[in-house]
C-alpha cells in the first residue's frame, strides 16, 4: 500500500511540469483566441463607420517659404498632399540625370498612374529612373499596375508570396521610407505615400531639400538599392560627394545592420528640452524610456503637447496607444486628438531651435524594426515654421483631459488591458 502510494506520489510530482505546460499553452491559446477576436471586431467596426462617412477632405494648413540654412541649403515644408505631387512632379519634368524614388505605398489610382507616366516619360529620355516600394504595403494594389514600364528600373522589396519570401524572418523589417532625390540636387522625404487619398484626403508633412544637403537622400537610396536590388537590377554608383552639415542631419534606421539613431536622437533631444516638446504623430506607442523621458520634461516644467489621429487608419494601434494615456496625462503630459481625418505627419520641434521631419512613427516597429528616415534640423526659422503649423493643426483637434479619459466606459478599459501584451509587437 504504501509503495503504491509512493509511486503515484513520484508520478504526479513528475507529470506535474507536463501538465502545467498543457495548462499554460491552453490558456495562452485562449488568451490569444480572446486578443484575435476583439482585433477582428475593431477592424470590421471600424470599416463598417468608415464606408458610413465616406470620405472627407478638407483641414488647415497654410503655404511657408523657403528655409535658408547657414550651408545655403533651404528646406521647404509641404503640409499638403496635392501642393507636394505638383512640386515632385515638377522636378522629375525637370531631371537631366537621374530620378529615384523609394515609397511605402504606391497606389495604382490616377495619382499613381501620373507618376508613372512622368517617371516613364524621363526614362525614355534617356535620365536613370530607379524605384523602390515595399512587397507588403502593396500586396492589395493590382499586380498589373505593380509591373512599371521596362524603362523604369523597379525594385519590389519583399513581396510577400512565394516560399523564399514566406520563410524569410527578415521580412518582418520593411521598407517604410517616402523619398525622392532628382539628379542630387534636390530631394523630398517625410509621411507621404503615393496615392489619390493622401493628396487631400490626409493630413500628412514633407519636406523638400535644396542644397548639398539632397545628396544624403540620394546616397540612401543608392545604398539601399545596392544592398537589396536582385540579380536581374544593376549597380547604382556609388555618390562620390557627401554633405557636412550639423544644422541639417539625415538619419537612417536600418534593422539587418541594427542601426536606429531616429530613436536614440528623440531621446536625447526630449532630455534638452527646457521649454516646450510639441510632438505629432499618426502613431504614437511609446516604450518606456520614451515615456520617461516626456515626464521627466513635464517634472521640470516643459510644456509637452502630443497631437494624435482621434481615429487613425490603424484601429488596433489607436487601441494599443491609449493603454498609455492616463500615465501621461496623469503626469501633465497633454494630448490633443485630431479631428475628422487622418493626420499621418510624424513630425516634431522642441524650444524653437529643433526639429524633424520623416517617416519614422514612435512605436517599436519603426524606432526598432522598419527602414526609416528622418531629418534632424537645428534652425529657429524652420522650427518656428513647424510651431505655426502644429498650432494651426491643434485649431482641428479637441484636448484629451484626464477627467474625461477617467471617465471612459469600463468595457473600453477592458479592451484595452486584452490587448495590452501586443505592445511588444508594434
Amino acid at each position: 500500500m504504501r509503495s503504491s502510494s509512493s509511486s503515484s506520489r513520484l508520478r504526479l510530482l513528475r507529470d506535474a511540469p507536463a501538465a502545467l505546460r498543457r495548462i499554460g499553452l491552453r490558456l495562452a491559446l485562449a488568451a490569444a483566441a480572446v486578443q484575435a477576436a476583439l482585433v477582428g471586431g475593431l477592424v470590421v467596426m471600424d470599416e463598417i463607420r468608415k464606408r458610413r462617412e465616406g470620405p472627407k477632405e478638407g483641414f488647415p494648413w497654410v503655404d511657408q517659404p523657403e528655409v535658408e540654412l547657414q550651408s545655403g541649403g533651404r528646406l521647404k515644408l509641404y503640409p499638403y498632399g496635392v501642393r507636394l505631387y505638383e512640386a515632385m512632379i515638377e522636378e522629375i519634368e525637370g531631371a537631366e540625370r537621374s530620378v529615384f524614388v523609394g515609397t511605402f505605398i504606391w497606389k495604382g489610382d490616377a495619382v499613381g498612374r501620373r507618376f508613372v507616366e512622368a517617371l516613364a516619360r524621363k526614362a525614355r529620355e534617356g535620365v536613370r529612373v530607379c524605384v523602390i516600394f515595399d512587397g507588403l504595403a502593396n500586396v492589395v494594389v493590382p499586380p498589373s499596375f505593380k509591373r512599371f514600364p521596362k524603362e523604369i528600373e523597379t525594385l519590389h522589396f519583399r513581396p510577400l508570396w512565394g516560399p523564399d519570401n514566406l520563410a524569410n524572418p527578415r521580412n518582418v523589417f520593411r521598407y517604410h521610407r517616402h523619398l525622392m532625390s532628382v539628379d542630387g540636387r534636390v530631394a523630398f522625404l517625410g509621411g507621404y505615400n503615393i496615392g489619390s487619398l493622401y493628396a487631400a484626403g490626409w493630413r500628412d508633412t514633407h519636406v523638400r531639400i535644396r542644397g548639398e544637403e539632397a545628396r544624403e537622400v540620394e546616397n540612401d537610396f543608392v545604398d539601399f538599392w545596392n544592398a537589396h536590388r536582385t540579380d536581374d537590377l544593376p549597380e547604382i554608383p556609388p555618390v562620390k560627394e557627401r554633405a557636412w552639415n550639423p544644422t541639417a542631419t539625415f538619419h537612417r534606421n536600418d534593422p539587418y545592420l541594427r542601426i536606429f539613431p531616429i530613436r536614440a536622437m528623440y531621446i536625447e533631444a526630449i532630455d534638452r528640452a527646457n521649454s516646450h516638446i510639441y510632438l505629432t504623430h499618426a502613431y504614437f506607442i511609446p516604450d518606456r524610456a520614451m515615456r520617461a523621458g516626456l515626464i521627466d520634461a513635464v517634472k521640470r516644467g516643459v510644456d509637452v503637447q502630443i497631437l494624435l489621429p482621434h481615429r487613425s487608419n490603424h484601429v488596433t494601434a489607436d487601441w494599443l496607444a491609449r493603454r498609455r494615456f492616463h500615465e501621461l496625462l496623469r503626469a501633465g503630459v497633454r494630448i490633443f486628438w485630431y479631428q475628422h481625418l487622418m493626420i499621418h505627419s510624424k513630425t516634431a520641434t522642441i524650444d524653437g531651435i529643433w526639429s524633424t521631419v520623416g517617416t519614422a512613427n514612435i512605436d517599436r516597429l519603426s524606432l526598432l524594426g522598419n527602414y526609416e528616415t528622418n531629418l534632424e534640423v537645428y534652425n529657429e526659422r524652420f522650427a518656428a515654421q513647424m510651431e505655426s503649423m502644429f498650432d494651426l493643426d491643434k485649431t482641428n483637434a479637441e484636448e484629451l483631459t484626464l477627467e474625461e479619459w477617467e471617465r471612459r466606459p469600463l468595457p473600453a478599459k477592458i479592451v484595452e488591458r486584452a490587448l495590452s501584451t501586443l505592445r511588444p509587437l508594434v
